[in-house]
């Protein structure tokens, strides 16, 4: 099959690296790729919402299958372009995607058919919204509507965070048109996981449980960003909560897009925190997350494609999924500044001798330039560590961190501690 991948970042990097193990795979195309996805796949120039120069590139290459990574040309429709060309493609529609698109939509499913969440208010004007806001008490959470590139959330501990969270959202448009409309929800407090899925319409096929780390320093502090590492399994979760999770929330959504008349069918990432009162829902996406995804594929031992042509069939529900018992642990290799403004073009070296030391080194924002490998994002590389336990894997993936150099290289350097700490506690 000739396969056409959306997509630039860490995310597509290890779908690409996952579908190129297919023996069904005859031809590999990214569009447009980095530096890191060049190596297993032939990248093509072209913008990930150029709609109409990526389904004739899809005619012209005779492509079998598109799979689509990034979340904004999902929630404008890319894949109902495809398909209204005649070419199957991977991902939900524009109707099913507003699950990730517009927040006010998803808390509002969630309240019309009881599914577990914070509670919440939502608001187009800016002073309704700052008067609610003044009545709560910190910590409390202030969200952009729309898409917002995994930093449109706000988790404010002071009165005076909360206030200029809202007012750089709704009057200062730092996240533009997606902050005209915002929610503002109680703070939750517990574990956070990440729980990928499968699904099908009503049939729902959980990944294995995934842990993000989303500020930009040690210890959960700083801004918000798109992640800065990530770990599996979750050893101090018990697995009866994922359990929970799965039939108290994931089912229960699928079940109700189908009865809106917006049948899921792709990856839906359910971003959740596990409380005192059960798991609850921070937000859901229409895709694969970044960069669970890079420690979440590395254990799938069952064919991708065979599981993506399964959802496309509507035979999800009848195919054996099979995961390691492996562990792994991700962390993003960030460029000087972010997430806030970042040079580009630095070059990185190391990525060889990180490989050799067996880790798994996913392009995030990298370029190829002079022959060499230059930084062109704010997340540059996500570097993956897998053993036998959290604790193996996450030696692995910072000793393959440090063999990696580009100029203002910053990561974190506490992934996945915590759930080292409740091993060993």
């Amino acid at each position: 099959m000739n396969i056409l991948v959306i997509g630039g970042g860490g995310r597509e990097h290890a779908i690409v690296w996952s579908l190129a193990g297919s023996s069904k795979v005859s031809k590999l195309y990214c569009a447009p790729g980095n530096a890191g996805i060049a190596k297993i796949a032939e990248c093509v120039s072209i913008g990930v919402m150029d709609f109409d120069k990526l389904v004739q590139f899809a005619k012209e290459r005779a492509i079998d299958l598109v799979v689509v990574g990034p979340d904004d040309p999902l929630a404008a429709g890319i894949v109902d372009a495809f398909e209204a060309a005649g070419i199957p493609a991977f991902g939900p529609n524009k109707a099913a995607a507003e699950i990730e698109g517009s927040k006010i939509f998803m808390k509002s499913l969630l309240r019309k058919y009881n599914i577990p969440t914070a509670r919440y208010e939502t608001f187009d004007d800016y002073e309704t919204a700052l008067a609610y806001l003044r009545q709560q008490q910190p910590p409390i959470v202030v969200k952009a509507d729309g898409l917002a590139a995994g930093k449109g959330v706000t988790v404010a501990r002071t009165m005076e965070e909360a206030e200029a969270a809202l007012r750089g959202m709704m009057i200062d448009k730092v996240f533009g048109a997606s902050g005209t409309k915002v929610v503002i929800e109680e703070f939750l407090e517990g574990q956070e996981m990440s729980i990928l899925s499968f699904v099908d319409g009503l049939a729902v096929r959980p990944m294995v449980p995934a842990q993000d780390h989303k500020p930009v320093f040690d210890g959960d502090k700083g801004p918000n960003t798109g992640g800065m590492g990530t770990y599996t399994p979750l050893p101090h979760i018990d697995p009866a909560i994922m359990d929970e999770a799965v039939e108290r929330i994931i089912k229960p959504t699928a079940a109700a897009m189908v009865k809106e008349g917006r049948p899921f069918r792709g990856v839906l990432f359910a971003g959740l925190m596990v409380t005192k009162d059960g798991p609850k829902v921070i937000e859901f996406n229409a895709r694969m997350g970044d960069p669970e995804t890079q420690v979440v594929l590395p254990r799938l031992k069952t064919d991708l494609l065979d599981i993506i042509l399964a959802a496309m069939d509507g035979k999800l529900d009848q195919i054996a999924i099979e995961w390691s018992d492996e562990a792994a642990v991700c962390v993003i290799l960030a460029s000087e500044g972010y997430p806030s403004s970042y040079p580009k073009g630095r070059p990185i070296e190391g990525i060889d001798r990180a490989e050799a030391a067996g880790a798994l080194v996913f392009h995030a924002g990298t370029a190829l330039q002079d022959g060499g490998i230059v930084t062109s994002g704010g997340r540059v590389l996500g570097v993956v560590g897998r053993g036998r336990d959290i604790e193996e894997a996450r030696n692995r993936a910072y000793e393959a961190c440090s063999l990696i150099r580009f100029e203002g290289m910053h990561y974190r350097k506490d992934i996945a501690a915590k759930a080292l700490g409740a091993m060993k506690g």
